[in-house]
């Protein structure tokens, strides 16, 4: 085998950290990950860069913040002049291939990847025909009808995702003949994108019945009042999700640790084949996820904000000689950082405008310098304009024209206290407010958002008439959604 090392590189979506064993829920069941954890390294305070899809997915390819790839929601494409880890990886001699999702919108579906196996089951176009989900219709959005429409079924996203560890599996098989055969000239860099645990919230009857008397009820609530900030207030009036029956939030919520786990059993099949294959030696595994799941903590579901269960992500490095195993770094990281870390690691040429700082000097020291800071943002077409700064342990979110909030989340780690107005924290306040704006001009961002709205109203009418060929779109069909 060459010296450089083989890549593994497998992103969920929608997987909160706080329903992974090895971060310590001892309710589900994740043995594949929690032995990649057992032989390699848990970072525990890992931020996505957005808490929604598309702007997490494309600053976590370019190490850029959304607002520097001017990508704030599910309907913005990502510049294809804009390098990414995939472009450096093919820059230091690698073929980098993507099996399944990846959530780019617009023509460019693989943004330097070489190749890419199963593709994701959305329109490739904005204006396109979007997925039939059956009478699983309208789950799959940040809707009450997803909590409602839960339980024992089937997601047409496993589907999608037993798909996607078909095709690495069998790649993977197809690289071990070559790798036996003396004929692997290189080394390899496989992405893996997986839909799941993202909802719907339905589960097979077999994965849901395991956890059906395991699965605790929320830890934190924030019951609908006054206090309540408006933000919040808004969101849960908007979703429907004001008053939601304890019966709806435990089926929503067993079936989310059951598609967790279903999951993890596709993981370990992948891990399974690397293993079988002679390339687990000399592979750096990596896992991690686009944003978490509020999965009914706070009463709130699904992403879009900035409290840990939705803006932290699991993240589990492996790299035997490299990486110390079992240990743990609790510094504060940005998922950017994974990137830059991905680049360092193959021998890539740095981004040169990426923000992310490469972990492998952590791995060698976990007392080497690093400023644990993390910066994380949700802009949507409605206006609202939201930052959040994790800073060692204090976290500020910035709702632009509503009060900011701020936590110790050491000392408060599920963020019941809201310290914004405590005069012991002015300091703090001053400092990470000015921390949050420093470069993030919230009405400019607006005002980009609007003429982007403009600019995807002629764009989504030039599909619909055009009706350009998806050229990577998976074949998601309606009968593959369903509850019993």
């Amino acid at each position: 085998m060459p010296d450089k090392p083989n890549l593994l590189y497998i992103h969920s979506d929608q997987h909160s950290p706080f329903v992974t064993g090895c971060y310590g829920c001892d309710s589900v069941d994740t043995p594949n990950l929690d032995a990649l954890a057992a032989r390699g390294a848990v970072l525990e305070n890992v931020y996505c860069p957005s808490p929604i899809c598309v702007p997490s997915r494309m600053s976590m390819l370019t190490g850029r913040y959304p607002h520097e790839n001017h990508v704030w929601t599910n309907t913005h494409m990502l510049d294809s002049a804009i390098p990414t880890f995939a472009h450096a990886m093919g820059a230091a001699g690698y073929d980098p291939v993507l099996v399944g999702r990846m959530h780019s919108v617009g023509p460019d579906q693989l943004h330097g990847y070489s190749e890419r196996y199963v593709g994701d089951h959305g329109p490739n176009y904005l204006g396109g025909v979007g997925a039939n989900h059956g009478m699983l219709h309208g789950t799959a959005g940040p809707s009450r009808v997803s909590i409602r429409k839960s339980g024992i079924g089937q997601s047409a996203y496993q589907v999608h995702d037993e798909d996607v560890t078909a095709s690495a599996v069998d790649y993977l098989n197809r690289l071990g003949v070559q790798n036996r055969a003396g004929t692997m000239a290189k080394p390899f860099s496989l992405s893996v994108g997986f839909m799941l645990p993202h909802q719907p919230f339905v589960a097979r009857r077999e994965d849901f019945e395991r956890f059906a008397d395991r699965v605790p009820p929320p830890q934190t609530a924030a019951p609908f009042s006054d206090d309540l900030h408006p933000h919040f207030k808004n969101w849960r009036e908007k979703c429907g999700i004001v008053d939601v029956p304890d019966e709806e939030i435990q089926r929503a919520r067993i079936a989310y640790w059951a598609l967790v786990y279903r999951m993890d059993v596709m993981i370990g099949q992948i891990l399974d084949t690397l293993r079988e294959n002679g390339f687990e030696e000399d592979t750096l595994v990596i896992y991690s996820s686009d944003h978490g799941e509020q999965v009914g903590e706070h009463d709130l579901w699904w992403k879009q904000t900035f409290y840990d269960d939705s803006a932290k992500v699991p993240a589990i490095l492996a790299w035997p000689g490299r990486i110390s195993e079992g240990s743990r770094i609790d510094n504060v990281i940005s998922s950017l950082d994974i990137n830059a870390t991905m680049v360092d690691a193959l021998g890539g040429p740095a981004l040169p405008t990426s923000r992310g700082r490469t972990l492998l000097p952590l791995f060698e020291n976990t007392n080497a310098d690093w400023d644990d800071v993390a910066f994380c943002e949700y802009c949507t077409d409605k206006g609202e304009i939201q930052r959040m700064v994790r800073k060692g342990p204090w976290k500020l979110s910035y709702y632009h024209g509503q009060p900011s909030t701020l936590f110790n989340v050491d000392e408060d780690p599920r963020e019941t206290q809201d310290r914004i107005s405590d005069p012991d924290c002015v300091d703090v306040v001053r400092e990470l407010t000015n921390r949050v704006l420093d470069g993030w001009d919230p009405d400019a961002i607006w005002a980009e958002i609007q003429t982007k709205q403009t600019e995807a109203r002629v764009m989504s009418q030039w599909t619909r008439n055009v009706k350009p060929a998806d050229t990577h779109r998976w074949n998601l069909r309606p009968e593959m959604d369903y509850l019993e």
